[in-house]
């Protein structure tokens, strides 16, 4: 693995929802070190924090509590503006949602990725073209999100995530709606990514067992803290 900061750090990180009596923890006194070419997984139960832990990761959400590093640059109490652009240039987030543009194109919701971080033209065609060929979306480029399968619109929300280069991918369940030939595909896809150096580390929450053996280390996750599997 190559030198350099860490991809993501996590030091003492929690969440609390709500205060009183009605709070809720769902993330407690987390403490995680990604570190440069990892590819991380994070396994537990449904409602164990695990898909709270990725949003505090992502800049998506503000931890209660503790400190979160991504490639150096200290993120914890950051502006909207800042981080929104540490989201634009520096993650690639797969939702478990897809969160994906219905009124565009398969093509332009990955091409609006590269347009936010200043590729256009020519060049962003022909990156979205190739992450859509190597998903097995190529013959879907002009289709709309609403008329993909289940399947498709996963593979289609992992192109947009991969499309920028991200420096760290964070991906919530990326094969839940996949069949084992193409959730396979998408964690090649994902692993070759880090291994070729465009993004410096991947961290994966899953429930699918299929793929922990492509990760370096996988972490168990239950009641809102984190352990080494």
């Amino acid at each position: 693995m190559s030198t350099g900061p860490l991809p993501l750090v996590l030091e003492g990180v929690s969440k609390t929802f709500g205060e009183g009596a009605a709070a809720v923890h769902a993330v407690r006194d987390v403490h995680l070190e990604v570190g440069q070419g990892e590819i991380v997984a994070i396994v537990g139960p449904s409602g164990c924090g695990k898909t709270t832990l990725l949003s505090m990761a992502g800049c998506l959400l503000r931890p209660t509590a503790g400190r979160i590093v991504i490639l150096g640059e200290d993120v914890t109490n950051m502006g909207q503006g800042s981080l929104a652009r540490v989201r634009r240039e520096r993650i690639g987030f797969v939702f478990q949602a897809f969160n994906l543009l219905a009124p565009l194109t398969v093509r332009e919701n990955v091409e609006v990725a590269l347009n936010l971080a200043g590729m256009g033209g020519r060049e962003a065609r022909q990156r979205s073209g190739q992450l859509l060929e190597i998903l097995g979306l190529g013959h879907r480029v002009n289709q709309r999100p609403p008329n993909l399968s289940g399947g498709e619109q996963q593979r289609l929300a992992v192109a947009r995530a991969l499309a920028n280069r991200p420096d760290i991918i964070l991906a919530d369940e990326p094969t839940a709606n996949l069949d084992s030939k193409a959730g396979h595909r998408v964690m090649e896809v994902l692993r070759t990514a880090v291994e070729a150096g465009e993004a410096k580390g991947l961290v994966i929450v899953t429930h699918d067992v299929r793929i922990l053996g492509l990760a370096h280390r996988v972490m168990a996750m239950e009641d809102g803290a984190l352990a080494a599997g």
